[in-house]
């Protein structure tokens, strides 16, 4: 028996019911160009009406060396040009960095834990982030970046912008810390049954602490649902500046080991026998797509069904080989997500916008019942191994 955590070959059995190669580069290709259109086409929709060749010129201008206008003075024109790709495009791409991110961390979710119904925040990071958010809302975004600023100099630099994400962050990731104390207190190894229990556990403690703070300060409940509801609302390239690194160490975790996901489908007890260190690369894919989590729920708020139904349809489309789903997995959420956050900014007159988490529930929560219902139990969904 090998010590390897990465065998070389994967069994054919992880691969069954995986789509043919041409079909599968199809689909991916398909979702890449949707993925591509939708940073121009939805940086056509806002507040007020921008024509097409204005946004044309504007992505345009974005990617000459000479960058943007000047705005003071600006032409009409110009004044498009700014809006689009310092208010339009920050949020439209900030929406397939998030959704993309959540989608790919919920195949893992689903792989690691053979749970069809696993998400990105079976692990407890959306209470951590909403219980870091609502104590910065209570406290105020104002005096707490001052009080910041005095003890930690280090702060001074950051946008008052940037500290409600912070503070969302290091809820998720102190959250993910207890999870994963939690699961190696416990012994065995990290098994999906008790990492799933310690997520419930500390979701469950933190959902009491946000809900006190929201008692002990009346004031700021508006402000806390709203958070905790998802929205992209007055995001922009701050906010994705706080997103990335998180993004790329996750998916830098993740990625490398789409073939030890196609393995663990199969049961620990084969994995082992394949070399696999099972617990090692189940804890090491946990934290990475904890941290992609951490990222977007700190940017976003707690958007849901995004990383439960796409990877769904994609497994229904690619079958159960990881590495398809992972990359349809990232272009498909974006792609969602920006296309829900476009109609949260629409469908309500007069410059109202609805939380996008509410829309990609009113979509997702019906659609996936109606997977369920015409695939059944069994059929519905293939996770590649028994449960």
């Amino acid at each position: 028996m090998h010590n390897a955590t990465a065998p070389r070959s994967v069994p054919p059995q992880a691969w069954a019911g995986a789509a043919r190669p041409r079909r599968t580069l199809r689909i991916i290709l398909l979702a890449a160009l949707c993925w591509a259109a939708t940073v121009v086409l939805a940086c056509l929709f806002g507040p007020f009406h921008i024509a097409v060749g204005d946004v044309l010129r504007a992505l345009a201008e974005l990617a000459l060396p000479g960058g943007l206008a000047d705005g003071a003075g600006a032409t009409p024109d110009a004044t498009h040009m700014l809006v689009v790709t310092r208010i339009r495009l920050a949020r439209v791409c900030l929406a397939l960095l998030a959704g993309g991110g959540l989608a790919v961390a919920g195949t893992v979710f689903q792989g690691v834990l053979r749970n069809p119904l696993a998400d990105p925040f079976t692990l407890g990071v959306s209470g951590g982030a909403a219980f870091g958010a609502s104590l910065a809302l209570t406290l105020g975004i104002g005096p707490l970046a001052a009080w910041l600023t005095m003890h930690l100099p280090a702060f001074a630099a950051l946008s008052p912008q940037a500290l409600l994400p912070l503070a969302a962050l290091a809820g998720a990731l102190a959250s993910l810390g207890a999870v994963l104390l939690l699961g190696g207190a416990a012994g065995g190894g990290f098994r999906r049954e008790t990492v799933v229990l310690a997520g419930v556990v500390v979701s469950t403690v933190l959902s009491a602490l946000v809900s006190l703070v929201k008692a002990l300060d009346e004031e700021s409940v508006s402000s806390i649902v709203f958070w905790i509801m998802g929205s992209l609302q007055g995001r922009g390239w701050a906010h994705a500046a706080v997103l990335l690194p998180w993004l790329a160490l996750g998916l830098l975790l993740v990625l490398p080991r789409f073939r030890e996901l196609d393995i663990l489908a199969l049961g620990d007890v084969q994995a082992r026998q394949l070399g696999m260190d099972t617990a090692r690369v189940r804890l090491q894919l946990l934290v990475g797509a904890s941290l992609i989590t951490a990222g977007c729920v700190a940017v976003s708020g707690v958007i849901g069904f995004v990383g439960l139904v796409v990877p769904h349809l994609a497994r229904m489309r690619l079958g159960a080989a990881h590495g398809p789903l992972l990359a349809a997995g990232w272009f498909g959420g974006g792609v969602l997500l920006a296309w829900a956050d476009v109609l949260a900014r629409t469908l309500l007159p007069g410059g109202a916008e609805l939380p996008v988490g509410v829309v990609t529930a009113l979509l997702g929560g019906p659609f996936f019942c109606l997977l369920l219902v015409r695939g059944g139990r069994g059929a519905a969904v293939r996770t590649g191994g028994t449960p």
